[in-house]
């Protein structure tokens, strides 16, 4: 890996650490923590809506 890649790598990873520290300061990291959450169960939501709906174990399966 040259180090112009590692140079941008780190650049990347300390920017997304600044708006984190950003996001999650003050007013704003109620609403963000609020606003993630909400994602994250909706998320859930979508993905065991999806798995029930194609998983059909109606056959018996031997090992």
């Amino acid at each position: 890996m040259t180090t112009t890649k590692k140079v941008m790598i780190g650049l990347g990873v300390a920017g997304g650490a600044l708006l984190a520290a950003w996001l999650l300061t003050g007013e704003r990291g109620k609403k963000t923590k609020e606003f993630v959450s909400k994602k994250a169960d909706d998320l859930k939501q979508a993905i065991n809506k999806k798995t029930n709906a194609d998983f059909d174990d109606s056959d018996v399966h031997y090992v």
